[in-house]
């Protein structure tokens, strides 16, 4: 049986996920416990908006989020931060690609069959 973490990960690498949409973020940021400035920036690392947005790559969002997640988990809000990243809807991620919206193999069928 998989940890609660390990299924959180794995869900939010599903569907070529990367990470949410900034404003959502910065509400999922929000919620971690325990903030601390640390050297010159923050324990957790801040999320990559703004122009951090623009000059990250999808795997730095992609460790970065899984950063979030981690620290959840070890200060105890892992069920709170789970519960609002599987309620996020599929325009509140950004996926790879560069575009905004999942891969479906299935629509590519379907368009191959109009």
């Amino acid at each position: 049986m998989k940890s609660a973490l390990a299924s959180l990960l794995e869900y939010c690498a599903d569907l070529d996920r990367v990470c949410p949409q900034p404003m959502r973020w910065k509400e999922l940021y929000e919620m971690l416990p325990d903030q601390q400035p640390r050297g010159g920036g923050w324990q957790p690392s801040v999320p990559l908006i703004l122009s951090g947005w623009l000059y990250s790559s999808n795997l730095d969002k992609m460790l970065r989020l899984k950063e979030h997640i981690e620290w959840a988990e070890s200060h105890g809000c892992l069920a709170q931060v789970d519960a609002f990243i599987r309620g996020l809807s599929k325009d509140e991620w950004h996926y790879l690609g560069g575009f905004d919206g999942p891969v479906s193999h299935e629509e590519d069928e379907e368009d191959m069959e109009d």
